[in-house]
């Protein structure tokens, strides 16, 4: 597996309380992100760790704003060409009516694990917007497919070709993944112009739609104290940036913050919905007519798939490593 080839991560405290605390500020209702009860009957996905997955508290790089991380003061402004590669400083594209805005039941592939493989038939392909190249999407798109465009926008992966444009007052705490760190998502004048030129390198490449990682840092520890007002800033920052070129972008997760960015995002991916019977927390999407990726990777497809056929979600079991195989519905 490359380097910049991970999965998608619904990334999860150990305990409740540490979301309680997390979310700190916050009150349930409020319009700024929820704050769950603590007599909660079941704590929420970022309080649960992925089966698999590496813990907030385990695995990882923590650092301590040294090593591993861009020198201290590092220039914010744009590159001379976007992180593919491609030719940066161009005006974005007005948001366009036309775009790409995907149905409920649409089948799917989701492959982070390096070049993509185009041989599975289905409609619509999630891969990972820097280990693939235009000629990769072009060919996606000869044989009829839509093509997502995955990109980490809630933490600093120090194996990325723009890591430099980061400076070190936006990293946080190491978020369980190797060269990964949390970002500070209250600095949209930082955050903002990266992720422009991610963004601007997507669509560059010809993809039709953008996947954000870690759109959920605020019930996390990221070293940080975010709130659901902070996420809900950020996320709809990062859906306007996207509509503004002319791409679709889907809410990955955040089930808290459906309700609030429903009307922002064009689909949903989510992780594990099924064993942690929270899929009926997607039906705003698809009574928006909206679709819903979905993907459990410990659930056995006898056991969620009724469910999922019966809310119209595209569902498949993956492996972890999101590489070609695929269980789906």
């Amino acid at each position: 597996m490359t380097a910049g080839a991970r999965p998608g991560r619904a990334y999860r405290l150990l305990a409740a309380a540490l979301v309680a605390a997390a979310l700190s500020g916050c009150s349930a209702g409020d319009g700024t992100g929820r704050k769950e009860a603590a007599d909660s009957p079941a704590a929420p996905p970022s309080a649960r760790p992925s089966p698999g997955a590496p813990r907030e508290d385990g695995g990882g790089d923590a650092g301590d704003g040294g090593e591993g991380g861009p020198a201290s003061g590092a220039a914010t402004t744009a590159p001379a060409t976007t992180p593919g590669g491609t030719p940066g400083g161009r005006s974005p594209r007005p948001s366009s009516p036309d775009r790409w805005r995907p149905r409920p039941g649409l089948a799917w592939q989701w492959q982070l694990d390096g070049k993509v493989d185009p041989s599975v038939d289905v409609p619509v392909y999630d891969i990972d917007g820097f280990e693939n190249s235009a000629a990769d999407v072009s060919r996606l798109h000869a044989d009829g497919r839509k093509v997502i465009c995955y990109l980490n926008a809630g933490a600093w992966e120090d194996f990325r070709p723009d890591q430099g444009s980061f400076p070190r007052s936006v990293l946080g705490e190491a978020n369980g993944w190797d060269g990964e760190r949390w970002l500070d998502i209250r600095r949209l004048d930082v955050l903002r112009p990266i992720m422009e030129r991610r963004v601007e390198m997507c669509r560059d490449k010809g993809f039709d739609a953008v996947e954000p990682d870690l759109l959920e840092g605020y019930a996390n520890r990221t070293g940080f104290p975010l709130t659901g007002a902070d996420q809900l800033a950020y996320n709809r920052m990062f859906a306007e940036i996207t509509h503004e070129r002319g791409l679709s972008v889907g809410l990955k997760n955040d089930l808290s913050q459906i309700p609030q960015l429903v009307g922002d995002f064009d689909f949903a991916v989510n992780e594990e919905c099924a064993q942690y019977d929270e899929c009926e927390r997607l039906k705003p999407f698809v009574a928006a007519g909206k679709a819903v990726f979905h993907v459990e990777y410990e659930e056995r497809t006898e056991d969620f798939c009724a469910e999922s056929r019966a809310l119209r979600l595209s569902s498949m079991r993956k492996r972890l490593d999101l590489d070609v195989w695929r269980d789906p519905c």
